[in-house]
């Protein structure tokens, strides 16, 4: 089999100095002919497979100063700028120590190439209903900074998404900061992936599950799934089964069948509906008991 490689199509590329400076572009009269990346890993490849348009110009955020940052504050909780790698958040000793869940997401992203060029504002911006970061961040209540020329708003997470590679940003603004709020006391949480190849492949399914127990009663519970469904989502019915009940084997399987059964995912190359549905009830099952086993 002969395997063709595109070239990139044309397109003018900037590199600006300042956040100021990209905000004036996006908000200029020319107002949709320009795309910001941040580390390229998701638009290079859609980009040279024709896969989206080819933007005017391509506008590259890497030259803006103080925008990398990972920051922890006890009061208000964590802080990852918008240039901040996928590398740097998986291994950052206080994301390990306060937010294991999210270091063990991200650090299942790609290789170890993609995670210190990639970034996590970029890898939710790309919307993919696969990304890994994602569930995560919806079991530990992100809130996204948007900035444009007309000011800053604060978004949820689950507001964000709007579909396959849709977002709620408009063309005008970027996404600049996620915060996370500090973690609940006796809170727990893990991320679960099947893929064919662990890190080198997108996720089949992904399930995060944050749990807030006590002497295996669950005060508090959020599941997070990725790749089945058009967004990533939370189980909000198995959650309701779960909270405020003492957990045992019933509770759990019945949890985990009703997360199964709230997924939406569709047959595709990577797998079927069927098999998704299926491994969403093992994963929910497997992340609830690992969760429980720590607290």
């Amino acid at each position: 089999m002969v395997t063709f490689y595109r070239r990139l199509p044309k397109f003018d590329y900037l590199k600006p100095r300042s956040l100021e400076e990209v905000l004036n572009l996006l908000g200029g009269e020319r107002n949709g002919h320009y795309r910001v990346y941040a580390g390229g890993t998701d638009v290079i490849p859609k980009l040279k497979a024709r896969m989206m348009k080819a933007p005017d110009v391509l506008v590259d955020l890497k030259g803006i100063p103080d925008m990398d940052y990972i920051r922890y504050d006890v009061g208000s909780g964590l802080r990852i700028g918008a240039l901040a790698t996928i590398f740097s958040v998986a291994n950052a000793p206080v994301v390990k120590e306060k937010y294991p869940i999210l270091a063990m997401a991200v650090g299942s992203i790609a290789s170890i190439q993609v995670q210190n060029r990639g970034t996590i504002t970029g890898n939710i911006c790309n919307a993919a209903p696969s990304a890994d970061s994602a569930p995560a961040l919806l079991c530990v209540g992100a809130r996204l900074l948007c900035v444009g020329k007309k000011g800053e708003r604060w978004i949820n997470i689950e507001e964000f998404f709007k579909g396959p590679s849709e977002t709620i940003l408009n063309p005008d603004e970027l996404l600049k900061e996620i915060h996370i709020p500090p973690m609940p006391e006796n809170s727990h949480g893990v991320y679960l992936k099947l893929s064919p190849r662990s890190k080198m492949d997108l996720a089949v399914v992904g399930v995060a599950a944050v749990v807030v127990a006590e002497n295996g009663f669950i005060k508090d519970i959020r599941i997070g799934l990725g790749a089945v469904a058009p967004t990533p989502m939370r189980a909000r019915k198995a959650e309701d089964i779960l909270g405020g009940e003492t957990a045992n084997d019933e509770t759990i399987k019945k949890a985990a069948l009703t997360a199964s059964d709230e997924s939406k995912p569709i047959d595709d190359h990577r797998a079927s509906a069927e098999y998704r549905k299926m491994m969403v009830e093992v994963l929910v099952e497997r992340a609830i008991r690992q969760a429980l086993s720590v607290s």
